[in-house]
């Protein structure tokens, strides 16, 4: 019995180890998961799904049509053959399916499942929108992250109760932890359940998304294919990272902030494809997305490079607003400081910085910045029409924190319109940030946040 007990304990610890390091948490099954809708260059005629189903499972159909009260959807439906890949990840083997939905028509609500034999999803809805119009709203993440599935769960899924029939979905970068680490993006998913499958995602890389692998090259997350169905209308080699994609009439445009700083000619090649796409376009609104922001947040952070590359071609082509985010606090304003104009002039983009996830930092107080928050989790949810963009940004309790309003004439000429709450913004830092600052630190904190409080305010 002395001998059987240290060989059964060692049995039990060395299966406890094997089985915490290999089990999948997130299993693929014959049953269509993680599904995602993903707007197409041209969201009025088509769109994207992808899927995934274990590989028992090789082939994949998408089936459409327009939906209607009747529940006699599959007799009526256009079917389509999907491209399937394997894609083995840490966790396990899988087959991704991805579809384009096309010839569809603008302004119409369609009904579709995906699957295979025996094997399907549910039906689901999605509008394409009409063409001539600018009547629209998204909802916009900063980093979600980490603790996806006990903590960002809740700013996807109050984001959907404030506005359940937004458009689309922006997602600005590291949206996981650890890029290519199956679980993540389980958490990912389950965080954000069906609704990726009604509304449609714009997603660009953060450098989360983004590491060194074997051969030591930078690259891009294994998921982020697999996952998403993304244009390919970018610069070439970035296909499904930098892109645009044109809603009515606002052109959107994801900038991939972390292949900028590649190397000189990734940075070359983005930066005149920006210049380019930007002199080209007739919308009536620009927006422009990307992971790294133009004017940081935090004390000591300054992408420059990115800011001396861009934000001349933003000022240039009259970009509205900049979204962003990598710096784990919430930030609003101009790079202009405040004070040194009229009031409700405007010229150039508003820039946002802010954060889904739990993952903070503190704030830096820099001079651009009109509104910030500390230690807070965000979404924000944009309505833009032919003459106003409204922006606001929500706690993830759902309490209002911040709004603004752009009011463009036919001109094109802008004006500002602060609407920011009486909510006190949240500016104090918790004791365990606190206790982990020296004094001469904690002294400069304090001084930054005073003088912030000081400043002349819209």
């Amino acid at each position: 019995m002395r001998r059987i007990l240290p060989l059964l304990l060692f049995a039990i610890l060395y299966s406890t180890i094997i089985f915490s390091q290999s089990h999948d948490y997130y299993p693929p099954s014959k049953l269509p998961d993680r599904i995602m809708l993903n707007l197409t260059s041209d969201p009025t005629r088509s769109m994207a799904v992808t899927w995934r189903t274990s590989i028992a499972i090789d082939s994949g159909v998408v089936q459409f049509t327009e939906a209607d009260p009747s529940p006699d959807l599959e007799e009526r439906a256009t079917t389509l053959s999907a491209v399937t890949s394997l894609y083995k990840s840490d966790a396990s083997e899988a087959n991704y399916h991805s579809c384009i939905m096309e010839d569809l028509k603008p302004g119409k609500l369609y009904a579709y499942r995906v699957g295979y034999n025996h094997f399907w999803s549910e039906w689901a809805h999605f509008r394409t929108p009409d063409r001539g119009k600018t009547n629209m709203s998204f909802i916009y993440f900063g980093d979600a992250q980490n603790d996806l599935k006990s903590l960002w769960s809740r700013a996807i899924r109050g984001a959907f109760q404030e506005a359940p029939k937004a458009d689309f979905l922006l997602h600005a970068g590291d949206l996981v932890n650890r890029r290519n680490r199956d679980h993540e993006w389980g958490e990912w998913y389950y965080a954000g359940g069906w609704i990726y499958s009604m509304i449609p995602s714009i997603a660009t890389p953060g450098n989360h998304e983004y590491g060194k692998n074997d051969e030591g090259n930078y690259v891009l997350s294994e998921h982020w294919k697999p996952t998403f169905t993304l244009p390919e209308n970018g610069p070439k080699g970035f296909g499904e990272t930098a892109y645009y994609i044109d809603y009515q009439d606002v052109r959107i445009i994801s900038f991939d902030a972390p292949a900028f700083y590649r190397s000189a000619a990734d940075s070359i090649a983005q930066v005149q494809w920006l210049d380019s796409l930007l002199a080209e376009t007739d919308a009536r609104w620009k927006i422009v997305t990307t992971h790294y922001p133009i004017y940081s947040t935090k004390f000591g952070r300054d992408n420059t490079e990115l800011r001396t590359a861009i934000q001349p071609i933003l000022q240039r082509y009259e970009v509205d607003i900049v979204l962003t985010g990598h710096d784990h606090a919430y930030g609003r304003g101009t790079n202009i400081p405040i004070g040194v104009r009229d009031k409700n002039s405007l010229d150039g983009p508003i820039y946002v910085v802010s954060v889904s996830g739990p993952k903070m930092y503190d704030l830096g107080f820099d001079a651009w910045m009109q509104r910030g928050a500390s230690n807070t989790q965000l979404f924000q949810i944009l309505n833009i029409t032919d003459e106003v963009l409204k922006f606001e940004a929500y706690t993830v309790d759902n309490q209002l924190y911040d709004a603004f309003e752009i009011h463009k004439d036919k001109k094109g000429g802008k004006k500002f319109f602060d609407q920011t709450p009486r909510a006190r913004e949240r500016l104090d830092l918790p004791e365990r940030y606190l206790d982990n600052l020296t004094e001469e630190e904690l002294f400069d904190y304090k001084t930054r946040l005073q003088r912030y409080k000081d400043k002349v305010r819209y």
